[in-house]
């Protein structure tokens, strides 16, 4: 009787498992393995067994990991964490698929195109590519695409070049996307993004509207992208109306917004909760709900990775942001809500806060060491996460230093983020413990010089 080879297969869960030993370990050892989900340890136990079983009469199958990483000489870290799902219809498996037959390409503009983007990134919706945001549309950067191109169906790397043609890099224009399909790994390494504009008459750099991890952003990029630049190819929609009003280039220095401004509407009348709930140790839904107020009111620039229910100094600068905003000094402008600023944001009433351009930082900077806007050197360690870790690295890809970087600065604290201080200390001259990829005040001094 013939026995067939059961085949195993080693998996790692998501990312994104909000259990608290995977959000410890995330926290403390971003790149270790040791913190695998305890689902995880126990597929590789039934793994290892049947392994041992099977030795005992026949050949064991090959065990692997389907999304192993293939470049020693890139830290697993630094790799571009864009996974993509395959063709699915809208909402996922149990969605209605698409009709048979040729390609449909809806018409829209470039408007539109950006529109839609834009309410992504205002949404911050989170990277998944097994899961589906409201509109039906799957939530990596292939999904992403086809929902700003409104496409019938979610659409992969490998087949969005279906509904588009291909064009120069000097015929670029918002709404257009670039496009990198690897053959060798589709799901791990294949991108794409959307064309937002030119930042400059360099052309070196343009605004990218990419879903990657943690969420959907909006981001200035050089050209053609962080890793494998000369492998992304240029595409133009088929379904661009014709005569269509072209939208004005995005070049970073606009604020991030999904649409024009619009009067507010007053949120849901819930009461004040009362001080308690704010305030450092406070971790509730109420502080989740007035860091989104805030964030509707122009305080959005405060946050670097959006509203939560645990209270951070954020929260404290956004609430105190939009009290100076309403004309208010001294304790009436503590940070913390009280009952009047509470009403202020729940009816829409008073003054919104001016939204600050990309690259300007919220007042109040710090000077520590006696260098102004250095943070200190808590805020650069591993495990990290704030807006000065990103404003560092983006000063670093300023300085010439951004090769170092796979997906661009952010507010985690990364390998990258060491390795480019480094660099950066070594080019001052400084050896040893003088360059040891944390920056100093020194350093910060030196580098926003």
């Amino acid at each position: 009787m013939e026995t067939r080879t059961p085949v195993f297969e080693e998996f790692d869960p998501e990312s994104d498992c909000d259990c608290p030993g995977c959000v410890h370990w995330r926290r403390v050892l971003p790149h270790s393995t040791t913190g695998r989900h305890p689902a995880a340890n126990r597929a590789l136990i039934v793994a290892a067994a049947a392994s041992a079983t099977l030795a005992v009469g026949q050949p064991a199958p090959a065990f692997a990991a389907p999304h192993a990483h293939n470049r020693p000489d890139v830290p697993a870290g630094d790799e571009p964490a864009s996974p993509q799902g395959g063709q699915a219809p809208l909402h996922g498996p149990g969605g209605q698929p698409a009709q048979p037959g040729s390609v449909k390409t809806p018409k829209t503009t470039r408007a539109d195109i950006i529109k839609r983007a834009r309410k992504w990134v205002a949404a911050k919706v989170p990277y998944n590519m097994s899961r589906y945001w409201s509109d039906g549309y799957r939530q990596d950067c292939s999904g992403f695409v086809s929902m700003a191109w409104k496409l019938p169906r979610n659409e992969w790397t490998g087949s969005l070049g279906q509904y588009a043609v291909r064009i120069n890099r000097e015929d670029l224009q918002p709404g257009d996307i670039l496009l990198f399909h690897n053959l060798a790994d589709p799901q791990q390494g294949s991108h794409v993004v959307i064309f937002g504009g030119w930042t400059d008459h360099t052309h070196s750099h343009y605004v990218a509207y990419e879903a990657t991890r943690p969420h959907t952003r909006r981001k200035v990029t050089p050209y053609a992208y962080w890793t494998h630049s000369d492998r992304y190819v240029a595409y133009r929609y088929k379904g661009l109306s014709s005569g269509t009003t072209d939208t004005e280039p995005d070049t970073g220095q606009q604020p991030i917004t999904a649409d024009p401004p619009k009067p507010h509407k007053p949120q849901h009348a819930t009461p004040y909760p009362g001080r308690a709930y704010f305030g450092p140790g406070a971790n509730n839904k109420h502080v989740t709900q007035l860091g989104r107020m805030l964030v509707e009111r122009g305080a959005g620039a405060h946050y670097s990775d959006g509203p939560g229910p645990r209270w951070t100094d954020a929260d404290r600068r956004a609430t105190r942001a939009f009290q100076l905003a309403q004309g208010w000094r001294g304790r009436e402008a503590d940070g913390l809500p009280g009952p009047h600023t509470w009403e202020l944001l729940v009816t829409g009433k008073g003054k919104d806060v001016q939204v600050a351009t990309a690259g300007s930082r919220p007042p109040g900077k710090p000077a520590s060491h006696g260098v102004p806007g250095y943070p200190g050197r808590a805020m650069f360690r591993p495990g990290a996460s704030n807006e000065y870790v990103t404003q560092l690295g983006e000063q670093l890809v300023k300085k010439g230093f951004g090769k170092l970087y796979k997906t661009g600065p952010g507010p985690s604290w990364g390998d990258a983020d060491r390795r480019a201080v480094e660099a950066f200390q070594r080019k001052q001259g400084w050896r040893g413990g003088a360059a040891d990829g944390y920056p100093g005040p020194e350093t910060w001094r030196r580098l926003f010089s």
